[in-house]
């Protein structure tokens, strides 16, 4: 046990659960309830959606809890209520059980309520049915309006909806006497509402486009690159269109991209709990990037994200054992942030891809190659104004020295010399075993190969009108003529290329005729079999080696992604 809190209270026999232990230490303190070493838990209200820890008795102290993002204190969920008393009873010791909960006198009769009747299911799609329109508009179940309105009639959604409408349309709560065809017309125009505000989100996002359909029928709805995006990645239109309006700026720096990243609305749910304005107010103080107050407030959500993440990037992180950042020595405030920590980099891969996409979308290559980078800061909690070297376990600021002088600056650099081994012979490594550790590492790293063809297309006549009018008598092509992809004929630029190979991309330059198709083929291939997963020891989940291959023009005026 490491926790010192939970030390303590374990010599009294009373366990404490909560998301900011250690996993080690949860475990410890699961298996002694489990096992009756300890009679009494103390846990938040989470665990009563995670491992069955059933009780003879079961103290709710409290139904309120604070909600940072509204700055004041709100109930539980009526189920989550529900859900922490149903720990109570053990069927293989107990024939009864107990649960007792502490709620301010006025609310009383409601939870009584609640406990002893039927609690009604109410769906929650109407509040993200934008977002679930997108995906269905994306996966091509959705094409005109009157599909998205059919769409919706075949919800949970539409069934309580017929059943309460007062819940959830307030001109139907309105209603004095129930009128069946009156409030038949009601619940079609509440529909009819409720989709136009979605569309009318998702075109205003640029997620969607309408198109002109034939007379009669209803317009088209069809799917943008950035409603694929958001879609591909489950993210909020919301998300996709702010990165779309920022990322559309000229060349953003690395620092711009992480505000940028921070800023977005996945991030409004980041709990910011009582007293934590200032917390994150001391923390920014040892952190090298400032917050901007004029934008950013210490209670913000957004502002503990970039916070995190400058803990995460900028130093050691965390999770790795000594809780402090190995550069500029930034220490957690509280443990609790550990686990706020691992929220924002679950959320910020996808996120960060997202914006990759879109920011190629956008030609914007010193943007996307940023973007990249604090991708790879991110996974090796590293900075990027240290070299790729200090990834590598064991290596002090002394090694680093010594491997410049043998004309080592990068990590790329050091996989492809041959004399590998014989230059980390020459480093002061703590030990033996900590020399053939890392070793065994550098020669385990994937020695990548890129290989261009670049070929000058012939020019495509178009068919005659007797060859259309036979290929119209033709039999449909079988699966396996689909299947076969048709190369069009071109003559192959002869090697060598004017190419030189960098860690992400591979530019050519050479001179080729003027108004002409070009097809160029990239083949990435390893020249050794490199270990099944990335060397990625600081970060929480294990992560398969991924590439990204980028076509940029840099001697242009302004930098700009081809593809």
């Amino acid at each position: 046990v490491t926790d010192q809190s939970l030390k303590h209270t374990l010599e009294f026999g009373i366990g404490i659960h909560h998301a900011g232990l250690p996993e080690r230490d949860r475990k410890v303190v699961e298996e002694l309830f489990v096992e009756s070493k300890i009679m009494v838990l103390i846990s938040t209200s989470t665990l009563a959606w995670g491992v069955n820890f059933p009780a003879h008795l079961v103290i709710i102290k409290g139904t309120e809890y604070y909600d940072g993002q509204l700055k004041r204190y709100v109930d539980f969920p009526i189920t989550d209520v529900l859900q922490m008393m149903g720990r109570a009873g053990r069927p293989q010791f107990d024939t009864e059980a107990r649960a007792v909960v502490m709620v301010h006198e006025p609310k009383k009769n409601f939870y009584r309520s609640f406990m002893y009747e039927p609690f009604p299911v109410e769906s929650s799609l109407h509040e993200q049915l934008t977002d679930h329109l997108n995906a269905e508009i994306v996966a091509k179940t959705i094409r005109t309006r009157e599909e998205a309105i059919d769409y919706v009639t075949w919800t949970y959604f539409f069934r309580r909806l017929t059943a309460n409408p007062a819940y959830y349309d307030q001109q139907a709560a309105l209603l004095e006497t129930p009128d069946f065809e009156k409030q038949k017309d009601m619940l079609a125009n509440y529909i009819e509402r409720l989709m136009n505000k979605c569309l009318d989100e998702l075109i205003r996002s640029g997620c969607i486009e309408l198109k002109e359909a034939p007379q009669g029928q209803s317009a088209l709805v069809e799917p943008t690159k950035i409603g694929r995006i958001a879609s591909l990645y489950y993210l909020s239109h919301r998300t996709v269109a702010q990165f779309q309006r920022t990322l559309a700026r000229e060349g953003m720096s690395f620092v711009e991209i992480m505000r940028v990243l921070c800023e977005c609305p996945e991030y409004d749910e980041l709990p910011v709990r009582h007293n934590e304005d200032k917390l994150n107010a001391e923390f920014a103080e040892h952190c090298p990037l400032e917050v901007d107050l004029a934008i950013q407030a210490y209670d913000s959500p957004h502002t503990k994200a970039f916070l995190l993440l400058q803990a995460e990037s900028l130093g050691e992180n965390s999770m790795g054992g000594t809780g402090r950042a190995h550069m500029w020595g930034i220490a957690l405030p509280i443990n609790d942030y550990k686990t706020d920590l691992k929220t924002v980099l679950d959320r910020s891969i996808p996120l960060i891809m997202a914006m990759v996409d879109i920011a190629a979308e956008e030609a914007q290559l010193r943007s996307t190659l940023n973007l990249i980078l604090l991708l790879q800061c991110l996974h090796q909690a590293h900075q990027p104004w240290r070299s790729s070297l200090a990834t590598l376990p064991h290596l002090s600021d002394k090694a680093l020295r010594i491997l410049r002088d043998f004309g080592v600056d990068s990590l790329p650099e050091l996989i492809e010399r041959r004399d590998a081994s014989k230059i980390l012979t020459k480093l002061s490594l703590p030990s033996a075993d900590a020399r053939k550790e890392l070793l065994q590492i550098v020669q385990d790293m994937p020695r990548l190969r890129v290989r261009v063809e670049l070929r000058i297309l012939d020019p495509e006549d178009g068919p005659s009108q007797t060859a259309k009018h036979d290929a119209e008598e033709k039999e449909a092509p079988t699966e396996a003529e689909e299947g076969k992809v048709k190369r069009r004929k071109g003559k192959l630029v002869p090697s060598p290329y004017k190419a030189l190979l960098l860690l992400r991309a591979c530019r050519i330059a050479r001179t080729v005729p003027p108004d002409r198709e070009l097809e160029l083929t990239v083949v990435l291939c390893y020249d050794n079999e490199p270990m099944r997963f990335v060397h990625a020891p600081r970060f929480p989940k294990k992560k398969t080696y991924s590439w990204w291959c980028i076509l940029g023009d840099t001697e242009a005026i302004l930098d700009a992604v081809i593809c």
